[in-house]
């Protein structure tokens, strides 16, 4: 049984064309407790999503043929299963084009594979939450923006937004403590389930997305420098 008290266990699908990284990867996961599949290349790993349905995906970002940036826009089109991106190189642009196209997170390799294990249990878990939660919240509204958590609904004056998993979790978080400013680290605690230093861009990347998302809405996400994040009410901004 998993530290969630689940007797069936998650399956996650590594992706990775160095079958080292996924020997260790299998290593690491099943002594926690999870079954493991594996794939070498990027169409593999399409058809495995698709047709499997892993619970959690952990994808290199280079792999022959499809890399993993496609591989991840592909899926993101049909499906919202939690990814973790890995990559060789410490370069942010990959890193944000990786959590643009949906990435729940990411690695840089080298990596320490019991972060890895500790990030896949935090992202489960928290999608647990959601699938599990017997008595949702009662709906938000500031300004034109309605929340309602149990459809996981968001309307800006009455038009439907579409957030992805971790989107809508940021969104309420901020929206259910208007006015209160959440550091990043917070932030990445509650909607993330981890509180690893140095990933908060993370934060900001969701950030960026629901600004985008949300720019007719009346309320503001407002940076606060140095510090973090707030959603102000409009009546009070």
């Amino acid at each position: 049984m998993t530290e969630t008290g689940k007797a069936i266990c998650d399956t996650i699908l590594v992706v990775d064309d160095e079958e080292r990284i996924i020997d260790l990867a299998r290593m690491y996961l099943e002594q926690d407790g999870f079954q493991v599949t594996s794939a070498t290349n990027g169409s593999a790993a399409k058809r495995m999503i698709l047709h499997d349905k892993p619970n959690l995906v952990v994808l290199d970002l280079m792999l022959p043929g499809m890399d993993g940036l496609e591989v991840c826009r592909r899926v993101r089109e049909v499906s919202d299963v939690p990814i973790i991106m890995l990559t060789a190189r410490n370069d942010d642009i990959d890193k944000i084009v990786g959590l643009e196209l949906g990435a729940d997170d990411y690695l840089t390799k080298p990596f320490n594979p019991r972060e890895l294990v500790a990030r896949i249990r935090a992202i489960l878990r928290r999608a647990d939450r959601s699938d599990a939660r017997d008595e949702a919240p009662p709906p938000i509204n500031i300004g034109n923006l309605h929340i309602d958590a149990q459809r996981r609904l968001v309307e800006v004056g009455g038009r439907r937004v579409d957030l992805r998993m971790k989107e809508f979790d940021l969104l309420r978080a901020l929206a259910a403590n208007k006015g209160f400013v959440f550091s990043r680290d917070r932030l990445l605690e509650l909607v993330w389930g981890y509180d690893f230093a140095g990933e908060t861009r993370t934060v900001d990347v969701h950030i960026a997305h629901l600004r985008h998302k949300l720019r007719d809405m009346e309320a503001s996400i407002d940076t606060i420098w140095g510090v973090g994040y707030k959603l102000e009410d409009p009546d009070t901004a």
